[in-house]
């Protein structure tokens, strides 16, 4: 039971990543309509931006301004990159936040190095002892850290006068403007806190074990994350997240119990198969809303 209980916190933890850059991706979507593939490449530079401050800063101070200027270049890159593309094709705006993911992580990954950069977290690999329960004090922090975002985004989405601008945005672009909303704006605060969130993760991603080039490979997890949640709910990004990251701890720490099968790294490939149960079952995710077309 012990052992379940750390799997499951382990688990909770990894899922915490994964909901952060869930969140980031369903934002821009709710706003645009399209699906960002620029995450990974804000992750990173999240982690790139504490490991360099922290060297000046203490941790948390640190984690705040590398946020902050992690969310400036994602305003920076709706305005350059994205602004101009508006009202052409989803598929070619799409396309563009790939080329902006590649660009970036190719810049990041030159100022990582081949060696693995630390984050200076106070945890590090530290356990904590609860009862007779031992867990990782990263994963943790990253789950109360991620509950704490997640509350405090619901919280401005539901009672402040932009978060209701951001809502009316993503509901009808059109009606919004005739109000006075400012979609323009909506869609660069959307980028914002997108990255942002995506930064975040890769702060807790990198904690305990260092920064390195290949650690934006986890971001593609977030896509059976949102396929899970559904492309436009914020809430199905956080349960799908924390569920997707329990059930790969589970398989990952007892499938070789269950099954030869399921043993070795086959942990790596549960999320991607629950995506394809989801599409069959149902395309637009478990709470997506979904779509009616008359014909």
């Amino acid at each position: 039971m012990n052992d379940l209980i750390a799997t499951v916190v382990r688990g909770l933890g990894n899922g915490s990543i994964y909901a952060l850059l869930a969140l980031g991706f369903v934002i821009v979507y709710k706003s645009m309509r399209v699906i960002s593939f620029a995450q990974p490449a804000f992750m990173m530079v999240g982690g790139l931006l504490v490991s360099h401050l922290v060297l000046e800063l203490n941790f948390f101070l640190a984690v705040v301004v590398a946020l902050l200027l992690t969310g400036l270049l994602g305003v920076g890159v709706e305005r350059v990159a994205l602004r101009p593309m508006i009202g052409k094709p989803v598929f070619v705006i799409a396309i563009i936040t790939l080329g902006v993911d590649i660009v970036i992580r190719t810049v990041v990954n030159s100022f990582i190095g081949v060696d693995i950069r630390q984050m200076g977290d106070p945890w590090g690999l530290q356990q904590l002892k609860l009862g007779s329960v031992t867990i990782d004090q990263r994963h943790l922090a990253t789950l109360v850290t991620t509950l704490i975002v997640v509350a405090a985004l619901f919280a401005f989405y539901r009672w402040s006068r932009t978060g209701l601008a951001m809502r009316a945005a993503s509901s009808d672009q059109e009606v919004a403007q005739a109000q006075g909303i400012s979609v323009g704006g909506v869609f660069s605060l959307s980028w914002a806190l997108a990255a942002m969130l995506a930064g975040l993760a890769g702060v807790f991603l990198s904690t305990g074990i260092g920064l390195e080039q290949n650690l934006w490979l986890t971001a593609l997890k977030a896509l059976p994350v949102i396929i899970l949640g559904g492309l436009d709910s914020l809430g199905g990004a956080v349960v799908a997240g924390l569920s997707i990251g329990v059930v790969e701890a589970l398989v990952g720490n007892y499938g070789g119990e269950v099954s030869p099968v399921f043993g070795g790294d086959f942990f790596l490939v549960v999320p991607y198969l629950l995506m394809l149960l989801v599409l069959l079952v149902r395309p637009y995710g478990l709470f997506g809303t979904r779509e009616v077309e008359r014909i």
